[in-house]
């Protein structure tokens, strides 16, 4: 009883307590009252971009019939065409689908000059780049070692070399070149992706050139989805072989795609990719095929060239089914110093990544990785592989959207936006759309991307095409402060422009390693300075520079947040 009489009075005692309590916090909210905790922000995302125009829209003419060629353009080029340290985008586009000519203004191909301040001029008249067919790819590089970088581009039965004159313009050498004979089993071929690279390493860069579909418009199949006509499955088109052009070092080129093995294999050739896949310092090339196997070119030397995709693991994505693939890239996405390969595909065939064992062999790491699940629902054609937030580790930029035309909008997502796939020391990676900014426009259909830092702030942009659309400039805003370094590579004994160059670099305890190429995703060239990220590093502790040429050169403790010239040893 003694227990209970206290438990109560104890219980009573704590009701007035609580009471007076309650009165006093009455009268604090009466006398005070409390303002609305505001909401916590969303934890901004580590890779943002922001859109900033250019006026530039591209336009495939497309038409009612659905000719293929009208859903494959819309290649585009990053590089310094006039050496003031800014880098200019490039342009390739459509024609009047009856002629394959430029009938218009509106068709030309387009260059715009960087001014600097993050604005652009068009100066296509002046320099001579408005271009004369139905245009789909562009590869950048300095095929003849003057110090400017030239432009070669590829399209519908009509492939064109530009050499940069120096002073702003630019000439037409195809003819002089000997780039543009027909091939004499296929006739006009239609390319859709090029690559400057110097495939027996003497300082001179040759031209690989991926070809497409042998198309006829005069005899296309008709294809429709509920009626109408759509673009028609590459099945209904017969394949063709790339085609491999040496360098003879005065001006001209030689067709040594048979003699190389290149042109033994037939493909309906997307997007190609070049790398030191084995080490052997020779670089080989993978090439995406839309609906067949992939192809990979394994350099052996003296110019011969071995297929060796099944026996590397790159033929197929490991669920086994052909693929729509599209463009590629290679770079080393895991920092143990051997490039991996990834690509794109459309809706329900994932974006297949493989890493490369070191030895010339891949292991399919797509579903291991995430990318299944992230990319299953998505339609992709560039890729891009940098390091959009200077952590020191490799993302992949998509651009997205279907190859189908906006009639099939009810049955499969036509317009997509674009998709940054971020990486990190897990091996995992994580999609960033909306929150990366990519909603700020409208989904398109995306095309051609290319890669380079346009405003000097060491974080790394993006320029992208669409069907139809205006093109997008997508400014990196990102919310970090970590560090960086570009090099800007000049070969001597090496091509001027170090294309095949291997760099390693250490810096806060990290090692990381990138190829040099301008190839870059589908139909496109990225050739700005090679870029690092370093993440809270300020200093780089070494720099390694293996040449084209075999030369090795090594810099020490050099300060981040620039652009650093390097020079090849005479």
């Amino acid at each position: 009883m003694r227990r209970i009489e206290s438990d109560r009075g104890r219980a009573g005692r704590c009701a007035l307590s609580i009471a007076v309590t309650v009165l006093l916090l009455s009268c604090t909210v009466l006398l005070f009252p409390q303002q609305p905790v505001p909401a916590p922000e969303p934890a901004k995302s580590p890779i943002h971009f922001v859109p900033r125009p250019i006026p530039f829209s591209l336009d495939s003419c497309e038409t009612p019939e659905r000719h293929v060629p009208e859903t494959m353009a819309g290649g585009v080029a990053v590089f310094d065409y006039n050496n003031d340290g800014n880098l200019d985008i490039f342009f390739t586009n459509g024609a009047d689908i009856t002629s394959l000519k430029k009938t218009s203004p509106k068709y030309w191909d387009r260059l715009f000059r960087n001014n600097g301040d993050g604005t652009f001029t068009d100066v296509t008249e002046k320099a001579g780049l408005a271009g004369t067919g139905y245009d789909t790819a562009v590869a950048i590089g300095d095929y003849d070692n003057d110090g400017y970088e030239d432009i070669f581009v590829s399209g519908v039965y009509r492939n064109t070399l530009y050499r940069n004159n120096g002073d702003g313009t630019f000439s037409d050498v195809t003819e002089r070149a000997g780039l543009s004979k027909l091939d004499k089993r296929y006739g006009p071929l239609w390319s859709t992706g090029a690559a400057w690279v110097d495939v027996n390493n003497d300082g001179l860069l040759d031209l690989f050139v991926v070809n497409y579909l042998s198309w006829d418009r005069s005899n296309e199949p008709v294809c429709k989805v509920n009626g109408k006509p759509d673009y028609c499955h590459p099945k209904f088109f017969q394949g063709l072989p790339n085609q491999l052009f040496l360098n003879k070092g005065d001006g001209t080129f030689t067709d040594v795609s048979e003699q190389s093995g290149i042109r033994a294999h037939i493909g309906k050739g997307m997007g190609v990719a070049v790398a030191d896949f084995n080490g052997n310092g020779l670089p080989d090339f993978f090439v995406t095929n839309d609906k067949l196997f992939s192809s990979l070119f394994h350099n052996k030397g003296n110019l011969h060239f071995d297929e060796v995709a099944f026996e590397a693991g790159v033929a197929l994505p490991e669920h086994g089914n052909l693929i729509s693939e599209m463009g590629a890239d290679a770079q080393d996405l895991n920092n143990d110093g051997f490039p991996d390969i990834a690509l794109t595909a459309l809706v329900n065939e994932t974006f297949p990544v493989f890493e490369n064992n070191g030895k010339g062999e891949f292991t399919e790491i797509t579903a291991r990785s995430g990318m299944t699940a992230l990319s299953s629902p998505m339609s992709g054609y560039s890729l891009n592989i940098a390091d959009f937030d200077n952590d020191g580790w490799k993302d992949i930029f998509v651009a997205r959207g279907d190859v189908q035309s906006p009639a099939m909008a009810s049955i499969v997502q036509i317009d997509q936006h674009n998709t940054v796939f971020r990486n990190g020391p897990t091996g995992r990676w994580s999609a960033l759309t909306v929150e990366a900014g990519f909603d700020a426009l409208p989904p398109r259909r995306h095309r051609g991307a290319a890669v380079g830092d346009f405003n000097h702030d060491g974080k790394l942009d993006v320029v992208v095409t669409a069907l139809s659309a205006p093109a997008e400039i997508w400014m990196n805003d990102s919310l970090n402060h970590s560090h960086w370094l570009e090099l800007a590579l000049r070969g001597t004994k090496s091509n001027r422009d170090g294309i095949g160059a291997r760099i390693r670099i250490v810096a806060g305890g990290q090692t990381q390693f990138i190829y040099k190429s301008t190839a870059s995703g589908y139909a496109s060239s990225s050739a700005g300075p090679v870029h690092f990220g370093l993440g809270t590093a300020n200093t780089v502790d070494e720099i390694e520079v293996r040449w084209p040429s075999g030369s090795m050169q090594v810099l020490k403790n050099i300060a981040a947040d620039q652009i650093l010239p390097v020079t090849e040893p005479k």
